[in-house]
């Protein structure tokens, strides 16, 4: 396993799935057809964590709804895709724009159509409720569960590997403007 603190402090791009990953999963939609997703708050204050650490946080998502890109509004995630068919193309542009390379790139997934960006990633990382064929693959199960903290549980390794966690438990945080 030190090869995975290795290639957590290598990291410069993470992206996330969203539905089974920032949320349990599940999806209500309102009278008017909008679809409502329950987001971990925990979860956020962990992205805002990972981004001051200097980390890039993307979403790429297959599903759709104004709850994605305002949540993602919310965090500050200046790469957000929704609605997405291909995510290996959707994420393989991403690096390119962005310069980072498969091995500085982590992918958080929990379903069998996050396992085609397995090639271009460094790290394929799960929630512990993902689908079993994700999870056999991954090279780091989680713990937690998609919607439950996975993403809290996630960046709290990584800044343990980066050395930034003992100052942040030891005084807090606070939000730099």
């Amino acid at each position: 396993m030190a090869w995975i603190r290795q290639r957590l402090r290598q990291l410069k791009l993470l992206v996330f799935d969203v539905d089974g990953v920032l949320t349990d999963g599940g999806l209500s939609y309102g009278p008017d057809g909008q679809i409502w997703r329950r987001f971990d708050a925990r979860d956020g204050l962990a992205m805002k964590l990972l981004q001051q650490s200097g980390l890039q946080l993307a979403w790429i998502s297959g599903g759709r709804g104004e709850s994605i890109a305002r949540r993602a509004q919310d965090l500050g995630i200046a790469h957000c895709f929704a609605e997405v068919k291909d995510k290996s193309a959707v994420l393989n542009a991403l690096q390119q724009k962005l310069g980072y390379s498969a091995v500085e790139t982590a992918f958080v997934g929990d379903d069998l159509n996050d396992l085609v960006v397995r090639p271009h990633v460094g790290l394929l990382i799960t929630p512990a409720d993902a689908a079993r064929p994700v999870r056999r693959q991954a090279d780091l199960v989680l713990r937690s569960s998609g919607g439950q903290g996975a993403v809290r549980e996630l960046a709290e390794r990584i800044l343990r590997a980066r050395g930034d966690w003992a100052e942040l438990e030891r005084w807090g945080w606070r939000q730099r403007n």
